[in-house]
């Protein structure tokens, strides 16, 4: 065990927290009794255990970065950008909106209730599962996980086993400095996760692939209990004839082939007029080899497929398939060079399937109601580009075709702005989380009526006379 990561800085003390657990169910016990001691209710506790986390992370950032780039191949900039400086910064405004956003609410009250007053409090729901994915395996774990804590649950969280140093490091760095009672993580393969999700905690937040999803889903249904599902699918990217061909290839090209494709906000297939296509094919060539060099094998920003059984899924995808530029790989290595593909048989796996890689199908199209009815048949994205200088026209696409995010002239880029919530829809998931709808998603609304003992209108008790009725009509009438 890495002596860096060997720090008890929680302020959560550790005779309140039993021996370890385990993924029986134990782990719940623990966390339902610290939770029912109320001491997480506290704001200053919760903004304490925050400060506790951000500093972890930035004291062992090289460890977690080591991590990171033995399961991934992932580039420093990646790892800043999309993993530790992602939850880093998260924690940054969670800490920064916390009071405002704890602060009751209060709303109006009936004057058949006065004398009274009525808010609403926002309260956390108790002991949280979060179940991380693959793909971005710190940041997309530990970003939900620090929404639940900041909002006053407790949290266990279960990492991808594809990406055991992350998940190894992780656990260390949680479960050596937080008592279990609070936060905890638990490592192993899906039966673990398939163990911990059936178990009745009082909120599931899974990432993830939409199979492995919809079992998440069934499992926490027989508890009833709420979910947040962020699965994915497949992002059109349509390119119109008013775009800028050569700032949407850049766009694009960083959309795409960030983290070697492995993002569920990927564009999954890009559709370009017929006479733009060659253009384009011209345009994200330049940018590829602007962006990774002439062989991206080498280049020190381009990432690696994750595991092999991955990465001859995508190799699978590959046969048959119309290779324009790329397509060079080394099973040794699970390299995978950035690849594009000119057009696509609609009936192969390629275009039924999420791609999940760096493959990009370019699709040509000769008329948008007919390109419109063919997305039509496509479950709803979880996000969907449209390049255009015409508003007017993205808007059109946006009414037409649902998604969870659209992105005007880029690709990708809205999940670096943390004002914006993240979710989708349908079979790209359910629920949404980041900036204010973290708060929301980790809390419940809670009604609060105070009244006084000092009045007690005789009014609204029976039995009721003509009088008091008619005083009960008016006082429920409408007033505009």
């Amino acid at each position: 065990m890495s002596p860096a990561l060997r720090t008890r800085t929680t302020s959560v003390e550790a005779s309140k927290a039993p021996a370890a657990p385990n993924a029986s169910g134990s782990v719940l016990a623990v966390q339902q009794a610290l939770f029912a001691a109320g001491e997480t209710h506290s704001l200053e506790f919760r903004r304490s255990q925050l400060r506790t986390l951000r500093r972890l992370l930035t004291t062992q950032q090289t460890v977690l970065a080591r991590a990171l780039k033995e399961d991934l191949g992932k580039p420093a900039s990646e790892i800043v950008t999309g993993e530790l400086g992602f939850v880093v910064r998260e924690i940054t405004r969670l800490l920064q909106r916390l009071g405002r956003w704890s602060r009751p609410q209060k709303v109006s009250t009936p004057l058949l209730l006065w004398p009274a007053k009525s808010r609403v409090l926002r309260e956390p729901y108790g002991p949280v599962l979060v179940v991380g994915p693959w793909n971005v395996p710190l940041g997309l774990a530990l970003t939900p996980a620090v929404g639940a804590l900041a909002a006053g649950n407790t949290v266990v969280v279960k990492p991808s086993e594809y990406a055991p140093n992350t998940a190894s490091a992780l656990e260390r760095l949680v479960n050596d400095n937080f008592a279990s009672g609070y936060f905890h993580v638990v490592n192993g393969d899906a039966s673990i996760a398939a163990a911990l999700s059936a178990q009745p905690f009082s909120y599931v937040f899974f990432t993830g692939g939409v199979e492995a999803g919809r079992r998440v889903y069934q499992a926490a249904a027989k508890h009833l209990c709420p979910v947040t599902l962020e699965l994915g699918g497949k992002n059109p990217c349509i390119v119109r004839e008013d775009a800028n061909i050569t700032v949407a290839a850049r766009r694009i090209v960083f959309g795409k082939f960030v983290n070697a494709g492995q993002t569920c906000v990927a564009p999954d297939t890009v559709f370009v007029p017929a006479r733009l296509k060659a253009p384009l094919l011209e345009a994200l060539g330049t940018a590829l080899d602007a962006f990774y060099g002439t062989d991206p094998h080498i280049s020190p920003d381009y990432g690696r497929i994750v595991n092999p059984r991955h990465f001859a899924r995508l190799m699978a995808l590959l046969r048959g398939a119309d290779v324009c530029r790329g397509g060079q790989a080394d099973a040794s290595e699970l390299y995978l060079a950035p690849t594009l593909v000119d057009g696509v048989d609609p009936g192969t796996p390629l275009a039924r399937e999420e791609i999940f890689g760096p493959i990009l199908p370019i699709v040509s199209y000769d008329d948008e109601s007919q390109l419109s009815e063919q997305l039509s048949r496509m479950p709803k994205p979880l996000a969907l580009y449209v390049f255009t200088e015409d508003r007017r026209a993205a808007a059109s696409w946006r009414v037409r075709h649902p998604s969870g995010a659209l992105g005007i002239n880029d690709a990708g880029s809205h999940v670096m702005n943390p004002e914006l919530p993240f979710g989708g829809l349908g079979s790209s998931g359910l629920g949404s989380y980041r900036a204010e709808e973290t708060w929301r998603t980790f809390t419940r609304p809670l009604a609060v009526l105070e009244r006084s003992t000092r009045m007690d209108l005789a009014l609204r008790y029976p039995p009721y006379s003509p009088r008091a009725l008619a005083t009960m009509k008016r006082v429920l009438e409408p007033q505009e």
